[in-house]
């Protein structure tokens, strides 16, 4: 018989702080094309110089911070959600050439094309064998 066992989060002693959260997920598009993956991230309020692109194995992880204005006549209006900045993380595996990876961004959307990885062909013939 199999065990369920439920990991209790809660610590001993409590955070008497609020959790808050720093990012918020973007909404974003994937095509897979027959030489490259094409990631098209919707992104609005920020600008190129706000973006970093990094992977790590399979993984790639896009930040995309808005640029935060401070107003004289400032007031608090609860939009704390939509003043978060943006971040996405996804595994997409071994198969593309992520040294070779091409990013733009226009009017809120980061295009990003991530070529595949060319497959090397065997130098040994590939032996089919008869089972009778």
């Amino acid at each position: 018989m199999h065990t369920i066992i439920h990991r209790n989060h809660h610590n001993r002693f409590p955070n008497t702080e609020p959790v808050t959260q720093a990012f918020r997920s973007p909404h974003y598009d994937c095509n897979d094309l027959a030489q490259a993956m094409k990631l098209v991230i919707y992104v609005p309020g920020v600008d190129a110089s706000g973006i970093e692109i990094t992977t790590q194995g399979p993984d790639i992880f896009v930040t995309a911070r808005k640029t935060h204005h401070v107003r004289a006549n400032w007031q608090a209006l609860h939009l704390e959600k939509a003043q978060l900045d943006y971040q996405l993380k996804l595994r997409l595996g071994m198969g593309f050439d992520y040294e070779a990876l091409q990013a733009s961004v226009a009017h809120g959307v980061l295009t990003i094309a991530l070529p595949k990885k060319q497959l090397v062909p065997a130098s040994t013939p590939i032996l089919h064998r008869q089972v009778a």
